[in-house]
């Protein structure tokens, strides 16, 4: 009856950044951070490990002579995030 939930999506903060992703289509890490809250650390590991999955690319360009880094969503992404969400809402008992 559950299925399992996607471990890549279960973390908490790459959670969020999908969730924002999902929205925008891409966006800056400068953005990203301030949204969740997160240390940029732990942020880029996190955006690490979905860029690995497939589920975000990422592009570091520089911008005045600043380092600017930029994620965007795949199709990869987007359907794990509605997979994630279809799964979830069958331990809510949500019906579709």
């Amino acid at each position: 009856m559950f299925k399992d939930l996607n471990p890549i999506l279960h973390s908490q903060l790459r959670l969020a950044v999908i969730s924002l992703l999902i929205s925008v289509k891409h966006a800056e890490f400068t953005f990203l951070k301030e949204k969740t809250n997160a240390s940029a650390g732990n942020l880029s590991v996190q955006i690490n490990k979905l860029k690995e999955a497939g589920y975000i690319e990422v592009l570091k360009q520089f911008k005045d002579n600043y380092p600017q880094t930029t994620c965007r969503i795949t199709a990869k992404g987007i359907s794990a995030f509605e997979e994630y969400v279809k799964n979830l809402q069958s331990y809510l008992g949500i019906k579709k």
